[in-house]
């Protein structure tokens, strides 16, 4: 069997490496900057962190900032003629998984027009070349989309969110600056962080899990179980350099081996609720794990073991069910919502919800095969 890594050409890691961008820039004969970030970034001058160095460089730029917390198609259509119009060679993302995600789909429309109609790219589309070049400067500590092939994308005509794998869109460089992230609000730092662990324990136990990745996801969870509560909670410097650098690791391992239905039921519910993809991971982690300990437990000793538990002597039920509390347990920690009945869902939409989950990209991935009906069952567990 043949497997598969592919990661950026170029990233940085450590407090101030934002100061690459310019020389990155420079060395590589970009003349003509679109900036993607967000309002709220622009707003509180955490934009203006990257910004300031292109201006001290004399680099010339435009900024696009209109982008949701669950990107959309319009999104995109919207910065793809904005940066037609301003003539751009070169994208810089400032932002977490919503505006990186949207500069990629705007870097690959940029470069193959042919998928001008955003909704062509969802799935494991074979787009002609690479997209525009694009740096990427994540400001939390979750997504990882400065090092995935993949996006999500929200068509809200038909209430779906589009999964969109492309090996063309990975950033060309990735740099990873602690600073960018270090004033994130708790609730940001909190939901964001448990996404990052989701990827790290969806993308070890997923069917396409082998060494190198494995390897990966293991770190990954062991330094979020670790630094997460201190960087959120306390703001410990250390902690989220540590946040930082654990959640682009996950990074490395996902992206090349995939994730399961906590993404899949996940999206569903950003669809048809904007509700934020960190929050609908961290509420729908502990039941999807217990769901697929059946079949893998063994991974689950492993995974106990990374957190520092006591693992030795334990029944199969009882390594599941250690982990899975846990988990339960540093979201509670994080002041994290326990139930969907919390943040607003209704629950005669579950049966909507579940019809989507089951067919999204991510679901094949699933350690365990899934029913339609056994994804009912788990929304009503988690509601």
């Amino acid at each position: 069997m043949v497997n598969r890594i592919m990661l950026n050409e170029t990233s940085y890691f450590g407090r101030g490496s934002r100061e690459k961008l310019g020389e990155e820039l420079l060395s590589r004969g970009y003349k003509k900057v679109l900036v993607v970030t967000d309002y709220n970034l622009v707003d509180n001058r955490v934009a203006n962190m990257v910004t300031d160095i292109l201006n001290n460089k004399g680099i010339a730029y435009c900024m696009y900032f209109h982008i949701k917390q669950n990107p959309t198609v319009k999104n995109v259509q919207e910065g793809v003629s904005f940066a037609k119009e301003n003539n751009i060679d070169v994208i810089v993302a400032i932002g977490g998984g919503s505006v990186i995600d949207t500069a990629k789909a705007i870097s690959i429309i940029m470069n193959n027009p042919e998928h001008n109609e955003v909704v062509t790219l969802e799935g494991a589309v074979q787009t002609r070349v690479k997209g525009v070049p694009l740096i990427a400067l994540p400001t939390t500590a979750g997504t990882a989309a400065e090092v995935t092939i993949n996006y999500v994308i929200t068509d809200e005509g038909q209430m779906k969110k589009m999964v969109c794998v492309d090996p063309h869109d990975i950033p060309l460089c990735s740099i990873i600056d602690p600073d960018l992230m270090q004033g994130m609000p708790q609730q940001l730092a909190a939901s964001t962080g448990m996404d990052a662990l989701t990827h790290a324990m969806e993308g070890y136990i997923t069917k396409a899990g082998w060494l190198i990745p494995d390897m990966f996801h293991i770190n990954a969870m062991a330094l979020i179980y670790k630094y997460l509560e201190k960087a959120a909670n306390e703001k410990d410097r250390a902690a989220v350099e540590k946040m930082a650098y654990a959640q682009y690791i996950a990074g490395m391992g996902f992206s090349n081996v995939g994730l399961g239905i906590v993404h899949s039921m996940a999206h569903s519910l950003g669809a048809f609720f904007d509700t934020p993809h960190g929050l609908a991971n961290a509420l729908l982690l502990p039941h999807v794990l217990r769901f697929n300990g059946q079949v893998c437990p063994e991974l689950f000793r492993n995974m106990g073991k990374a957190f520092n538990l006591q693992m030795d002597g334990l029944t199969d039920e009882e390594a599941i069910n250690a982990v899975v509390e846990a988990v339960q347990g540093l979201s509670r920690r994080l002041g994290i919502p326990q139930h969907l009945r919390d943040v607003g869902i209704p629950e005669e939409m579950i049966p909507k919800l579940a019809e989507q989950a089951i067919n999204d990209p991510c679901t094949p991935g699933n350690p365990r095969d899934v029913t339609v009906e056994d994804i009912i069952k788990l929304y009503k567990e988690a509601y």
